[in-house]
């Protein structure tokens, strides 16, 4: 019985097939706080790629009133993840987390499509 078994936190995190990004049970709850206190009823987390950071590439959330037209709309546990179709190939597969360490409680994203990330763990390669 040879079983491999993953190595670090990160390839034990992974989307489900065919979802461009998912997000934690704890993540979820921490969107639904922010959208609540915002008061968005309608709206979502955009969830976005943009050049710069340490690594080449850059995450970006935001809260957004409504989908683009050219969005994907994922939903789930309540809460509406937009993606733009640009972002979604660099995104695809990423779990996006909510954690809470010494260094301070942020959003991390877990990547499968990063060939390099950095020690902030905002930026990476592709």
């Amino acid at each position: 019985m040879d079983h491999e078994m993953p190595e670090t936190e990160e390839e034990m995190i992974r989307a489900p097939e065919g979802v461009a990004v998912a997000l934690t049970d704890v993540a979820v709850e921490k969107v639904k706080e922010v959208i609540a206190r915002e008061g968005l009823k309608d709206g979502g987390l955009r969830v976005s790629v943009v050049g710069g950071g340490c690594s080449g590439f850059q995450y970006n959330l935001s809260l957004d009133d409504s989908a683009r037209e050219d969005d994907m709309v994922i939903e789930q546990g309540g809460v509406k993840l937009f993606l733009d179709p640009v972002s979604q190939q660099y995104v695809y597969g990423t779990v996006i987390d909510y954690v809470n360490s010494l260094h301070g409680a942020g959003f991390k994203f877990v990547n499968p499509n990063a060939t390099r990330t950095c020690g902030c763990g905002s930026s990476f390669s592709a």
